[in-house]
């Protein structure tokens, strides 16, 4: 007798805890980039939300304290899905993929601390926001439907503004720019297996890099010294990386599900460089003839998260997961610390009604040590024993 799965209300909050699992992991990533809303059955729609708070604090290069530089960071997700018969399937899906927050303050190398400056007590600070919406076009193949391509456009949007302070940056100290607006375009492709009567589900993605040409307003009160101009106003190319997701699950009983992720992005590829910022650089022998990156990374990421999801009564589901972040590198840049993490986490998901559900997930990670550096790689800081949470709630609506 065949053992009757339930793919429906087995699947459980995976995906609202999966959103959360990527909290200050290597380089800009965020939210993981997940499409399972598009991998869902019949009509879907969710709505996810992702609060991250963490403790990231060391020490500069002189002794000092540095107290938690990790600002909180929330972002929200959606996706739609619907099919439009047996064989075709459409979605849109929103997220926030990329970005960073971090401010330094007290009394530290990062911040300036001189008092004649009009930027006295100011201390280091990064933002970087991104947002993407992708449309998804899907066509399942064969006779038994098993198989599914699909792929689409990816419009996606970036912004940036970034302070150095204090003798950690050296001649650098005081640079800031404002990185403008600006919304470019990329593409999605990718291929799914589905067996519903063991509740097997498998997709592998690959997401293209997205070219960016913007403006850049930077400030460097120290570039007399180089012989370049303290201000200028110039165009920018900045290329957020390709990706690749492997998404999978499989019944393991009637009422039990396994999960798996694996996440790959190239980071060792990305590098945000300002044209004054890379000028005044390469003014020192050492570093021509192309100057420095004011960001960038030496090693790619892989994550890799690992779950078990089960159904106590017919609305009720409960899962939990255990992560690992490999980082981009270490040392790594100041402006994010951290070399990868791992992770723990568990989750609920509540039926409401026959469509309407209700999903909660936390996670708990465990930051690996980093030593930070400027980008002429002088290690500056020492950042050990950090920790964070992040926390997802989901709200979804399904109809077969």
């Amino acid at each position: 007798m065949r053992a009757n799965f339930h793919l429906k209300t087995l699947t459980v909050a995976v995906a609202a805890l999966s959103i959360a699992s990527v909290a200050s992991a290597a380089g800009l990533d965020r939210s993981g980039q997940d499409i399972t809303a598009f991998l869902q059955d019949g009509l879907y729609a969710e709505a996810v939300y992702t609060y991250i708070d963490a403790d990231v604090s060391g020490k500069d290069l002189s002794g000092n304290k540095i107290g938690d530089i990790a600002e909180y960071y929330d972002f929200f997700r959606y996706g739609v899905k619907a099919d439009i018969n047996d064989t075709f399937s459409i979605g849109i899906l929103y997220d926030e993929p990329f970005g960073a927050a971090a401010d330094y303050s007290g009394n530290n190398d990062f911040v300036d601390q001189n008092p004649a400056s009009d930027r006295n007590g100011e201390g280091t600070n990064v933002e970087v926001r991104t947002e993407s919406i992708t449309g998804i076009v899907g066509a399942k193949l064969g006779e038994s439907k098993s198989f599914q391509v699909y792929g689409g456009p990816v419009a996606q949007r970036v912004k940036a503004d970034v302070k150095l302070r204090g003798t950690a940056y050296e001649v650098a100290n005081g640079y800031t720019t404002h990185i403008s607006a600006d919304q470019d375009y990329g593409w999605l492709a990718g291929v799914a297996y589905s067996k519903p009567e063991i509740a097997l589900k498998a997709a592998l993605t690959y997401r293209s890099e997205i070219d960016h040409t913007t403006n850049a307003a930077e400030s460097y009160p120290l570039a007399i010294k180089a012989g370049k101009p303290t201000s200028r106003s110039n165009t920018i190319d900045i290329t957020t990386p390709e990706s690749v997701n492997f998404d999978f699950q499989t019944g393991i009983n009637p009422t039990t599900l396994a999960t798996a992720k694996v996440r790959w992005v190239p980071w060792s590829d990305f590098a945000i460089v300002p044209s004054l910022y890379n000028e005044v650089s390469a003014v020192n022998p050492e570093y021509k003839p192309d100057g420095l990156a004011l960001v960038s990374y030496d090693e790619d990421q892989w994550q890799v998260e690992l779950g078990l999801a089960k159904r106590l009564t017919p609305v009720l589901a409960v899962t939990g997961t255990v992560g690992w972040d490999s980082g981009a590198g270490n040392p790594v840049t100041s402006l994010g610390p951290i070399e990868g993490y791992y992770s723990a986490g568990l989750g609920a998901k509540y039926n409401v009604t026959e469509n309407w559900a209700v999903s909660a997930g936390g996670k708990y990670l465990w930051f690996g040590d980093a030593e930070g550096q400027i980008p002429n790689k002088n290690v500056v800081s020492n950042f050990e024993d950090n920790d964070g949470f992040a926390l997802g709630m989901k709200l979804s609506y399904q109809a077969n």
